[in-house]
């Protein structure tokens, strides 16, 4: 299967995150003032613009907050891997993560919206790796 698209680097805001997914592990954003959590990553804290943040890294399980099963994508990357789940997750330290659902059998008859997931990821060519969930 070929790569998905990736960033292209130096990209100083996400590098660290992309990084991390070299070593399968999930870093979000915490400001060190509010508290705020803070995902995608990025360089400031959107509430207050406050560039005081550190890296955290995920325990890696959430919540489908909602999903939707694409069944036919044109582009390359996408086209062999017939009906596929696209999903936000909500992950227990508290950030929403658009994702995709994997290894189920059927997407459309099992994911559903509570469902608990835990986090897994898809190995690329280029050493990073995209993080996906699974049934929990």
């Amino acid at each position: 299967m070929p790569d998905r698209p990736q960033p292209r680097f130096p990209e100083p805001d996400t590098q660290p995150f992309w990084e991390a997914t070299k070593e399968h592990r999930l870093l979000y954003q915490v400001d060190r003032d509010t508290g705020d959590v803070v995902f995608f990553p990025r360089r400031h804290n959107p509430k207050n613009g406050s560039s005081n943040l550190e890296w955290r890294e995920s325990k890696g399980l959430g919540t489908v907050y909602t999903f939707s099963v694409v069944r036919l994508n044109r582009h390359p990357v996408f086209a062999g891997l017939g009906p596929y789940a696209v999903a936000y997750v909500d992950l227990d330290e508290g950030f929403r993560m658009l994702t995709n659902i994997v290894n189920v059998a059927d997407p459309t008859k099992d994911i559903f919206i509570g469902q608990r997931v835990k986090l897994t990821w898809l190995d690329q060519s280029t050493g990073i790796s995209i993080p996906v969930f699974e049934p929990a």
